[in-house]
């Protein structure tokens, strides 16, 4: 019997614990073919954990909920839609169990932690998927809709003369323009809070590209689809300047760059393939020159 890896078990516990006892009680004696008794709910985990023949075997339980999976999702900063299906949600959990560990820091003003090698080297690819990683879920947990607790948004993440640029295209076209960390901030938890959006970046691929500018900042750029409930809307396209505290290796946000197209007027290329970045390495180098 394979068993379950560290990362599942560590998973399948915080998981199964928000499981009501009757629940957990009846997915023990399943697992077990009831040749063990169980007198706690930490000796049901234990006992699920310890005779489920694999992570997806115990996520297909009738009595591991859909609803539970997703909770679990939701607290681990991982971006799941709400409409998702039980069986997509269980592919999720597996391929986060099967992922790199990503921390996340959350106290105010503290965005991502750089992990960097003896000789200092900054890896920018790293550093931009660990900051997506960070700010898309708590940006989307400031949607009512999205059923996760809200997260420590505000202009703390912000340096104070932040810039943020919001270009969009649907019905109509606009451009707005937004400075300094609290008007910048309340813009984007605006599309969220009010006019619940949710945000599904693409960061395999084509879709997350992070390079150094001239000037200090690491460029952060990446795409994906953008939603409300259970209607997809379009696309989107960010790009990020990030500049690091001068104590600390912490990162916070300077300049912002969002252009979201709608569906309507996506070209049929666009509307087909996962969305990618347009701009060349070069290009971003300079973007915020």
């Amino acid at each position: 019997m394979a068993g379950l890896s560290g990362r599942e078990k560590e998973g399948c516990r915080r998981l199964l614990a928000q499981l009501d006892t009757e629940d957990l009680f009846s997915v023990a004696d399943t697992v077990t073919n009831r040749m063990i008794h169980i007198f706690s709910k930490e000796e049901a985990i234990d006992a699920i954990i310890t005779y489920s023949k694999s992570a997806e075997e115990l996520l297909k339980r009738r009595k591991v909920h859909r609803s539970a999976i997703f909770k679990y999702l939701a607290a681990d900063n991982v971006t799941v839609l709400p409409s998702s299906e039980k069986s997509q949600l269980i592919q999720c959990a597996l391929d986060h169990w099967r992922g790199p560990s990503v921390q996340h820091t959350r106290s105010p003003g503290h965005k991502v932690e750089k992990q960097e090698s003896e000789s200092e080297t900054l890896d920018c690819q790293l550093l931009g998927e660990h900051f997506c990683k960070w700010f898309y879920p708590l940006l989307n947990s400031q949607n009512p809709s999205f059923g996760q607790e809200k997260g420590d948004w505000g202009p703390q993440h912000f340096w104070e003369n932040a810039a943020l640029k919001l270009a969009y295209r649907a019905a109509e076209q606009a451009v707005e323009e937004y400075n300094g960390s609290q008007m910048a901030s309340l813009r984007l938890l605006a599309l969220t809070r009010e006019e619940r959006l949710l945000f599904n970046p693409n960061l395999d691929g084509r879709g997350l590209k992070c390079v150094p500018s001239p000037h200090g900042l690491v460029v952060v750029a990446v795409a994906g689809t953008i939603h409300r409930d259970n209607v997809w809307l379009g696309i989107f396209e960010q790009i990020f300047g990030l500049v690091r505290c001068p104590v600390g290796k912490n990162w916070k946000i300077k300049n912002v760059n969002l252009k979201i197209l709608g569906q309507n007027t996506l070209t049929c290329e666009e509307s087909q393939g996962l969305p990618a970045i347009t701009l060349q390495s070069k290009e971003l180098e300079l973007y915020y020159g």
